[in-house]
């Protein structure tokens, strides 16, 4: 197989075929930062990072764009409520992102422009679209989008032109999903853009960009610097960023550039609490930050996450979460094996053929629309069947464990290693020893102790005719 992935625009599964293979542009919605980042919102960066690892394990030369929205009427509203200018409110949430980010092992995309550091961009699109005829002036002094100019406005989103309300303007960055009508590329200063520092000027005005602008101008400036292009390969995104956010995207760009603005839209699905999307409006949120706070390990939530596809809704509960906890630590445990199993790296022997089963069906459902589930559960039968062969004394554990390290680049949910403080290592090799003694002594009162003692302290020790072995849980 090779891989194909549900295009949004077409509704239809498609053969991947970038522009100018080896190299592939993909463009990713990043964080409004006017406030923390909640899971929900990583769900949909986990499943980009997936996208991302799995381009280059099949061989792409990815160019992966991610922006910072830190200009938008959310920022602004509340950078004016802590009494903050723009930059001031921003930092500490741009920040926290990236070491989130760090925290769930998301790979780091190539650029982060922010919305405030590209304004140049946004105002050479703007002018572009007026020159075009497809903009105009409003009484207002902002600039509209005209979509009545642009006739295959709502193909993404699959509206019905009949609803569009002809000559009607919104300035707003979020308005109805329902009621489509001119939207503001570049919006006329208010006294609390001036007042929070998010007012710039302009040959059509002092003002600030709109929402939607600011994705279209900054992925159009990027990709014409490093690959002189005016389409990208793909665009990821959440799915309650269709419409308006990718519509009216599709809409501003190709009326400036008479080009298809991407060939591959993809979206993902909502993370729900009880049924309910999670949303700060709701009240049912919670950040990475949260579990970081209370020690979950990041693997136990990619697996979580890789367990349901992407376009599938994902319920999270704290039980589920707990599950897929104990699957990370089967998988800890089954590498530890393979490591000790060694043995030279052959292809003969049960464990290197359930090896190459495991990496076929692997690559065939990740090829299938990113099928991450279907991974997870090829990858959960090379754990049993692996642990089977390793019972009966099968050899060529370094092949079963090389096969696995692949997939790991993949989806990454091996358990994180924990810290050793200097000594701790020292420390517990003497305990082992004097467990070894009472052992030797036939005092195995004194051993189960020493063996509560040491697992009181994260470490699980397990013995082996080579002797007793230890690891960090």
């Amino acid at each position: 197989m090779t891989l194909a992935l549900h295009n949004t625009l077409t509704r239809r599964l498609e053969p991947f075929q970038p522009l100018a293979p080896p190299r592939v542009t993909l463009y990713t919605c990043g964080p409004t930062v006017w406030n923390y980042a909640h899971i929900g919102n990583f769900r949909t960066f986990l499943f980009e990072d997936l996208l991302r690892r799995y381009l280059e394990f099949s061989g792409y030369d990815v160019f992966h764009i991610m922006n910072l929205t830190d200009v938008d009427d959310r920022t602004i509203k509340a950078a004016a409520a802590a009494g903050k200018r723009l930059e001031e409110h921003t930092a500490p949430f741009v920040e926290a992102f990236f070491a989130d980010c760090d925290y769930l092992r998301i790979r780091k995309a190539h650029v982060y422009p922010r919305a405030t550091q590209s304004v140049p961009a946004m105002v050479r699109l703007v002018q572009r679209l007026l020159d075009a005829g497809v903009a105009y002036r409003g009484e207002d002094g902002s600039v509209y989008f005209a979509i009545a100019k642009f006739p295959s406005y709502g193909r993404l989103s699959q509206l019905d032109r009949r609803e569009i309300k002809i000559g009607a303007r919104v300035a707003s960055d979020e308005y109805a999903k329902d009621d489509p009508r001119d939207f503001a590329l570049w919006k006329r200063a208010d006294p609390i853009d001036e007042r929070v520092g998010a007012a710039w000027d302009a040959p059509f005005g002092r003002g600030r960009p709109g929402w939607h602008l600011e994705c279209s101008a900054m992925s159009l400036d990027q990709i014409g610097k490093c690959c002189r292009v005016e389409t990208l390969d793909i665009h990821a995104g959440g799915v309650d960023l269709i419409f308006p956010h990718h519509e009216d995207e599709i809409a501003q760009s190709e009326a400036a550039t008479g080009q298809p603005f991407a060939r591959y839209w993809l979206h993902g699905e909502f993370l729900k609490v009880g049924g309910t999307k999670m949303s700060k409006r709701f009240g049912n949120f919670l950040t990475a930050r949260d579990l970081r706070e209370q020690s979950v390990d990041a693997a136990a939530v990619r697996l979580l996450f890789s367990q349901t596809h992407y376009r599938r809704a994902l319920d999270f509960s704290d039980e589920a979460l707990a599950a897929a906890g104990q699957g990370v630590k089967r998988l800890g445990e089954f590498r530890d094996r393979l490591v000790r199993a060694g043995g030279p790296a052959t292809p003969d022997g049960r464990l290197a053929a359930l090896a190459a089963r495991f990496e076929s069906d692997f690559r065939a459902a990740l090829d299938d629309d990113l099928n991450a589930p279907r991974a997870c559960a090829a990858l959960f039968e090379l754990v049993h069947d692996g642990n089977g062969a390793l019972d009966a004394g099968a050899a060529g554990g370094a092949v079963a464990r090389d096969a696995l390290d692949r997939a790991m680049a993949v989806l990454d949910v091996l358990p994180t290693p924990r810290a050793v403080e200097p000594g701790f290592a020292g420390w517990v090799d003497e305990r082992i020893a004097a467990r070894d003694k009472a052992r030797g002594a036939k005092d195995f009162r004194e051993a189960d102790r020493i063996r509560a003692e040491l697992k009181a302290k994260g470490v699980e020790i397990e013995d082996t005719p080579s002797g007793t072995k230890w690891r960090m849980v």
